[in-house]
């Protein structure tokens, strides 16, 4: 009983993501595209890690490879979401590298 109090009370450290390098692939007036980079913009402020975004209509390379899949999010370069970002997913991503590093 008391290992199991002991916690519930200690303070919880956050895993440091900071290092990671989040690339969402973006379309303009996409709102499946604001959805994504909203819960990505929160999860940045309790992990800390940088975001780019990109808009697949200025490459038409990349019109080409995501055309209807965004938002593609790529988590330092390999693609981890399309179409929608799962938050539970993306949560247990973000902890499991901070973890590695």
């Amino acid at each position: 009983m008391i290992s199991l109090l002991s916690r519930w009370t200690r303070p919880r450290t956050r895993p440091d993501a900071s290092h990671l390098r989040i690339t969402v692939y973006t379309r303009a007036q996409c709102c499946c595209c604001h959805k994504a980079l909203d819960l990505l913009r929160d999860s940045q402020r309790r992990h800390g890690f940088s975001i780019e975004e990109v808009d697949v209509d200025s490459d038409p390379e990349l019109a080409g490879r995501y055309d209807t899949s965004v938002p593609v999010v790529a988590i330092d370069g390999k693609v981890r979401f399309k179409g929608m970002v799962n938050p539970v997913l993306l949560e247990r991503l973000l902890v499991a590298e901070a973890r590695e590093r």
